[in-house]
């Protein structure tokens, strides 16, 4: 790839493809894919890649700016410590209680909660979505 149009039409190209023609270009690219099941973001995330590939990615100042914000806390932590969330999941209600440490449910501290919605539910869940922290929450 040389840049300019070339690029374009790539990044154009994913937007018809499959996860596994998606999947594959990553392979020839940039190694083993990522195990996403999500033809979108494997799409968005192949494009900022090869964009980062021939326009350079991000300065160095933008990654300095990043370094110096250090770690995001996970969503609903700041509920404050002792803050209960519930969740009523096909006839059994979740609680949940926000600690400094993490997200307590089940007498067992998770590091977010997504963590404790696929652990209550076996399915991936987004924590924040599933106990209604989000608007377009269930």
């Amino acid at each position: 790839m040389t840049g300019g149009s070339d690029l374009e039409a790539e990044i154009k190209s994913l937007e018809t493809l499959g996860l596994g023609d998606l999947r594959s270009i990553w392979a020839v690219h940039f190694g083993p894919p990522p195990k996403l099941r999500s033809e979108e973001l494997l799409a968005l995330m192949l494009a900022w890649r090869l964009q980062a590939e021939v326009l350079g990615g991000l300065s160095p100042e933008t990654r300095r700016l990043l370094r110096r914000r250090g770690a995001i806390a996970p969503e609903g932590r700041a509920l404050g410590d002792g803050a209960i969330l519930r969740r009523d999941w096909r006839g059994r209600q979740i609680e949940v209680v926000v600690r400094a440490d993490g997200f307590c449910w089940d007498g067992k501290t998770y590091p977010s909660l997504s963590a404790i919605a696929r652990a209550a539910t076996g399915t991936r869940w987004n924590g924040p979505r599933f106990f209604g922290l989000r608007e377009d929450a269930p």
